[in-house]
């Protein structure tokens, strides 16, 4: 009923060996959580009893519940927008559209088919929160709800990811766009609460939020009244009102397919002899004719010394249009400036932390925006059939290698500059260590100077990590979907595990010697994972050190600040933890850029005939 591409996927999927490593995977992220909460609430040198055990229980639910909420939100709007844009990059998806195949057909199936494998994690993940159920301080209707939301979240992330791959013709116009309209999506959801009382107060608003808001619609299934809801829970109405809009988006989707599709293709048609130009030429005027004529019409371009670089910067390699993004980016970070720089003024006073309420969301989306444009430089290079036309050329390593990291620089300036200016506004404000508020402007950036060298290095070390990342994975993954999945998850977990870490640290008053174990088991999986990536089916001894290294060196800068709670009295030397951070993610920038510069063929995986000049 739902066509040949998704019975496809379900034949597939189910034999490849990711789909079972990422479900252990899971599992195994499930098991770290478990340990963390309880040596969190109980610790491991005493016999809780039972409210002890209770209250661990409703905490264990929560952490596993907010997780998986936020890594299926990323992955379900990233797998869907990666599926249909990869067609597009091999020019297959034109043939899907002269099959017989129906509309919804093609829609749904990839939809459906690349929410597959996400959709067995849920299901394996259930069982595990029902597990739950035997600690106490949670109840079935909790399990039930929060599989709902979870369920609905990721189906309607996936539908916005699909619908906005279908109707961009590039792979990174598709996933950044897609991560952008998410981002717009909750800040339209959370302003419900804010605006909503200013318009009619007697209303239940923060139900009315919770409909649209997957962390509030969660929130409510943890914190349920005593008595249960007397009307719908607002789970299942969040539920309805997702699948109300994977419904209407899917079918918006199917009605423009054919419409958005073929998009940017020029239709040539064949002359007759009447309008052939060389018809009436004598030879003389032939040969003339033709040593002026050339491939493309208008004037001649002058090509660059590094002619990489100048198609990076002077075509439209990423699409007719990139100036959506831009603009996709200007409105969230207006949203997010508005939302940080309010925060400095609340009657309270300023909230500790306060530089991380803009920095933190404004760092994480420059950092994904940045590695997807790294990484679908080379994938859409593969999947159009122009990188082994650019390997035969005369073009260098270097000239392909330093050309594609300065384009990719130079069309992500946009999301490069903003979060350093906003570092340089907190340093001016004083908000980078601790300043007597009567001080003038001259004292307040002076003792703000060494925190901003090393806030502004370590943003343009990430930077450059995520750039030569990209362009490493996607040059030793032959499968661009795989390649874009490795690149940006990583960058994802490299910020989300930061932030779970953090919050393990705050909840347990930020002793770290009551939870190392965890810690640990945070490390080994950082480590393992950043290998998997940086080596794949070719390791390497300097990137096995680095993978080592830089989840060292992160997970020392988290415990470095909050130990020294910046913007306090305690506050440490800021250019201590910027040396190791620099030291160790300097030396893996070092050890993926070198190989493709010195020795590219074996980089990419090739082989050389022997004696071959």
């Amino acid at each position: 009923m739902l066509g040949p591409i998704f019975m496809r996927e379900l034949t597939t999927v189910p034999r490849q060996a990711s789909h079972y490593g990422t479900r252990a995977a899971l599992l195994g992220l499930l098991t770290i959580l478990g340990i963390t909460s309880y040596q969190a609430s109980i610790g491991f040198d005493r016999d809780p009893n039972l409210g002890e055990v209770a209250r661990y229980g409703e905490l264990i639910f929560q952490l596993s519940v907010y997780v998986e909420l936020v890594l299926l939100m990323f992955f379900s709007t990233l797998s869907a927008a990666s599926a249909v844009s990869q067609e597009k990059d091999r020019r297959t998806f034109i043939l899907l559209l002269i099959t017989d195949m129906r509309d919804y057909e093609i829609v749904l199936g990839k939809l459906l088919g690349s929410l597959l494998p996400i959709t067995a994690m849920l299901l394996v993940s259930i069982p595990v929160l029902s597990l739950y159920l035997l600690l106490g301080g949670i109840d079935v209707t909790q399990v039930l709800q929060a599989g709902a939301v979870l369920l609905m979240t990721a189906y309607a992330a996936g539908s916005l990811g699909g619908l906005v791959a279908l109707w961009r013709e590039r792979t990174f116009q598709a996933l950044a766009l897609s991560v952008l309209f998410l981002v717009l999506y909750f800040c339209l959801a959370l302003s419900i609460g804010v605006v909503g009382p200013m318009i009619a107060a007697d209303a239940d608003w923060p139900t009315i939020q919770a409909y649209f808001d997957p962390v509030r619609a969660m929130a409510t299934v943890i914190q349920a009244p005593a008595e249960g809801w007397s009307s719908l829970p607002p789970a299942y109405g969040f539920a309805l009102t997702m699948l109300g809009f994977c419904t209407l988006m899917n079918l918006f989707g199917m009605s423009k397919l054919r419409k958005w599709n073929p998009s940017g293709e020029p239709i040539i048609q064949r002359e007759g002899k009447d309008h052939d130009p060389e018809a009436n030429l004598s030879q003389d005027q032939l040969k003339d004719f033709r040593s002026k004529a050339h491939a493309a019409p208008g004037d001649v371009r002058g090509i660059w010394e590094n002619p990489i670089l100048w198609r990076e910067i002077n075509t439209l390699a990423y699409g007719r249009r990139p100036v959506l993004v831009k603009v996709a980016f200007g409105i969230v970070l207006a949203l997010i400036l508005y939302f940080s720089v309010s925060q400095l003024y609340q009657p309270g006073g300023k909230p500790m932390f306060a530089a991380a309420y803009g920095l933190v969301p404004l760092a994480i989306i420059s950092l994904l925006l940045i590695s997807a444009q790294a990484v679908t430089s080379i994938t859409s290079e593969r999947d159009g059939g122009t990188l082994d036309v650019l390997l035969v050329t005369d073009v260098s390593p270097r000239e392909f290698v330093f050309g594609k990291i300065l384009g990719v620089l130079y069309n992500t300036k946009e999301y490069v500059i903003p979060p350093l200016l906003l570092a340089i506004f907190y340093a001016c404000v004083g908000l980078l260590t601790k300043t007597d508020p009567d001080a003038t402007f001259g004292e307040r950036f002076g003792n703000n100077f060494l925190p901003l060298i090393a806030v502004v290095g370590s943003l343009l070390l990430l930077f450059a990590f995520v750039m030569a990342l990209g362009i490493h994975v996607a040059l030793q993954i032959i499968n661009s979907r795989l390649a874009i999945v490795n690149t940006l998850g990583t960058v994802f977990f490299l910020s989300v595990g930061t932030l779970i870490a953090i919050y393990v640290i705050v909840i347990n008053g930020g002793s770290f010697a009551n939870q190392w174990v965890s810690f640990i088991a945070f490390l080994v999986l950082g480590i393992g994972g950043l290998w998997w990536v940086l080596t794949g089916n070719r390791p390497a001894p300097a990137l096995t050190v680095g993978s080592v290294v830089c989840p060292l060196a992160m997970f020392y800068c988290v415990t470095n600040i909050l130990i020294a709670k910046p913007g306090t009295e305690e506050s440490a030397d800021p250019i201590v933890p910027f040396v190791a951070l620099a030291a160790s993610f300097g030396f893996t920038i070092y050890a993926m850029i070198l190989p493709l510069v010195t020795e590219f063929d074996v980089a990419l995986g090739r082989t050389t005939v022997a004696n071959e000049e």
